[in-house]
């Protein structure tokens, strides 16, 4: 329920508090630097979220051909995304936070926060089930299994 509040107020208070504010800055430089405002904004940003996308894609595609998984480029490349959308949208506030997404130390700052919050509140539990059997953070990997035939099944 709490989730819904946030994303009607998100939805209904942000795009108001947009508009107050560039009604504002068109009444003090005028309509015509407003307009061209927030389409410079769009375009750069639409601009400088593609080329950054391509360089996390091909990140991800290396880390791949390496065999690893890539998670942080996933993240980022996620984030990238969400700057190119809020960037294309008219506004100064979510303007501010799409170039921000763009700058890669504050974009890799955002991404060691959210998969913290993610990380704390995941359960993984073993694989039989039992909840009260959890895999510990500081556990070497090596899983310990029983083999048999699938033939003892039948």
């Amino acid at each position: 329920m709490l989730v819904l509040l946030q994303l009607i107020l998100l939805f209904t208070l942000l795009p108001l508090v947009e508009l107050a504010l560039l009604f504002w800055i068109a009444q003090h430089t005028g309509a015509l630097f407003t307009l061209g405002l927030v389409i410079v904004t769009g375009v750069v940003g639409a601009s400088l979220a593609r080329h950054q996308g391509t360089r996390c894609w091909m990140q991800a595609r290396e880390q791949i051909e390496r065999g690893e998984m890539p998670a942080d480029s996933i993240l980022e490349g996620l984030m990238i995304l969400l700057a190119g959308a809020v960037l294309i949208t008219p506004g100064v506030i979510t303007d501010v936070a799409g170039f921000g997404l763009l700058v890669p130390p504050i974009r890799r700052l955002v991404a060691r926060s959210l998969s913290a919050r993610l990380r704390a509140r995941m359960i993984v539990v073993h694989p039989t089930g039992d909840p009260t059997q959890r895999y510990r953070e500081d556990d070497d990997g090596i899983i310990d299994v029983e083999h048999r035939p699938a033939d003892d099944d039948r």
